[in-house]
């Protein structure tokens, strides 16, 4: 479904991303790890089209997307949720979620609110209130319902646990798990490496910019190697 082929992205003189290869097949979780400035948002950021590449290609459903605009990308599937949440402050949260389907078509929007406020009951509680007076656990899933309005085939998560309290975070995951069930490919940026690696079919680790080891979830998550660096064993 979505394939990067020797990425690297600049910031100026910095190289942030370095020769990246990897790819998501249709229905997965790949999770992508790695410690703070290891490049996973870049990456992102840059198969959302808000980054353009110094090189190499994306490709998504067949199609080269690394010229495109970002709106041509939400467009044609793929919607990013973004690192801290940013949800519209003055809007409600019913308002937020209108915002998500803003480039769609069809107008009808009532089994959309529906099928969003089963998946996350808080938010029907909330469907009036000023998105910004929302917990983090509940800006988390306001940011991930707005996405769903776009209809996407490959949802973007970037670190969906951060600054959440336990409870939140078991909840956010077991929600990225029920997302991939009813047919939504998810790409996840995570530090919570465990999480991350428990509910993923695959994934690849990053270091300074470069992808050091891939494998199954399960694989990474028994590598001595993400043990040492990331599991704390």
């Amino acid at each position: 479904m979505l394939t990067i082929e020797n990425l690297s992205v600049h910031y100026g003189m910095i190289q942030a991303v370095r020769d990246v290869s990897f790819n998501v097949n249709e229905g997965e979780i790949v999770s992508l790890i790695g410690a703070n400035g290891a490049g996973k948002t870049t990456i992102l950021r840059t198969i959302s089209g808000l980054i353009h590449p110094s090189e190499g290609k994306i490709t998504f459903e067949g199609q080269p997307i690394q010229k495109k605009a970002p709106r041509k990308i939400v467009e044609n599937g793929l919607s990013q949720v973004p690192e801290g949440r940013h949800v519209f402050p003055g809007l409600s949260v019913q308002e937020n979620l209108e915002m998500g389907a803003y480039l769609r078509k069809d107008k009808d929007l009532s089994k959309d609110y529906a099928a969003i406020f089963e998946k996350f009951p808080i938010l029907k509680e909330r469907r009036s209130q000023d998105a910004s007076t929302l917990s983090g656990g509940e800006q988390q899933m306001l940011a991930m319902g707005r996405a769903l309005m776009s209809k996407p085939r490959l949802l973007l998560l970037d670190e969906p646990s951060m600054g959440l309290a336990p409870i939140f975070i078991k909840e956010i995951f077991n929600i990225i798990q029920e997302i991939q069930q009813q047919g939504t490919t998810v790409l996840l940026i995570e530090q919570n490496a465990k999480m991350a690696l428990s509910i993923a079919n695959r994934g690849y680790v990053l270091e300074t910019g470069k992808v050091v080891l891939e494998g199954t979830g399960a694989e990474l998550l028994a590598s001595d190697e993400v043990k040492k660096a990331y599991l704390g064993g």
